[in-house]
């Protein structure tokens, strides 16, 4: 083959590898114009809060959000919800991007949500946050966020604050890669978290079997099945989530796990009512009804 035709081909495998590169951080990864906004005087306040971590090596911070009457009901303890962010995003996502503090507000104000303590864990690993990779939310080389989330972060949040003791009043859930790292740690810590909930996520992932929930969940004791409920949602645009999310429901179905399984509008992207950051806030308000209504129905 001729030097000057090995060149042009490979300068089309460049050029397509930096036009991917160039969608997936600047088109992908970019704000969204049209996301939703917080509602003003909502009462709630999101606090960036620290704490070391053995697991990681490092001082690591954490959002929480407590309930509006927390200061003022002080023998109330409270339900606790985790709530994990996706690729390259951090602990302020859920606020920053999901306008969260309207959907709690909304949730409060109509009853379907009981007041709660809300944690935004930062899910990143030793690598940091890159749209070129999600994070591992597992025990892995790249750090033990597993670990981190599932048993460090639990027992500083019972340290901290007044929560139940019951892990059926503890939720995990999340968006995206978060979503399948609410479900790849949560069923390691079943003694922690009992309800759980994905918004547009996977549940095999390419690191290991060991790390995909499709396969964890049918290790489990029968008394563990019982224990699990389990919201999942996926947009109808997304096809690899459509496909894993509705898979890992039938199997949820096969185990006699309790589950409910909804394929809305939408999904990932950059704009429209039924897109990213949109898709999410939207939502949101039917995961945590359904958390809620777990909740109420294990007090």
């Amino acid at each position: 083959m001729k030097l000057s035709k090995i060149l042009i081909i490979m300068g089309g495998a460049i050029a397509v590898l930096i036009a991917a590169g160039y969608s997936y951080v600047f088109v992908l990864g970019a704000p969204q114009l049209d996301r939703p906004q917080n509602q003003v005087n909502t009462g709630l306040k999101f606090q960036l809060e620290s704490f070391n971590s053995p697991a990681m090596g490092t001082v690591r911070n954490y959002g929480v959000i407590l309930p509006p009457d927390y200061n003022k009901n002080l023998q109330e303890r409270y339900p606790v919800i985790f709530l994990l962010h996706g690729g390259h995003d951090d602990s302020r996502a859920y606020t920053d991007k999901y306008a969260l503090l309207s959907v709690l507000h909304e949730l409060y104000q109509s009853g379907k949500l009981p007041p709660s303590i809300v944690i935004t864990p930062d899910g990143n690993d030793r690598r940091g946050s890159n749209p070129f990779y999600d994070p591992d939310y597992f025990d892995g080389p790249n750090g033990k966020l597993g670990t981190l989330i599932g048993s460090e972060l639990v027992q500083v949040v019972k340290s901290r604050y007044r929560t139940s003791k019951k892990p059926q009043l503890w939720a995990m859930g999340g968006v995206s890669s978060g979503g399948w790292g609410a479900l790849n740690i949560g069923l390691r810590y079943l003694q922690n978290f009992n309800v759980f909930f994905s918004h547009c996520g996977y549940f095999t992932d390419k690191s290991s079997p060991q790390n995909s929930p499709q396969q964890l969940v049918q290790k489990l004791s029968i008394p563990n099945r019982k224990k699990m409920r389990v919201y999942l949602d996926v947009g109808v645009d997304d096809a690899s989530f459509l496909a894993s999310t509705k898979a890992f429901h039938e199997t949820l179905d096969t185990l006699n796990i309790a589950n409910i399984f909804h394929a809305f509008p939408g999904g990932h992207g950059l704009s429209g009512p039924d897109v990213g950051w949109n898709y999410f806030h939207k939502h949101l308000k039917e995961s945590l009804a359904y958390v809620g209504e777990q909740f109420k129905n294990s007090k």
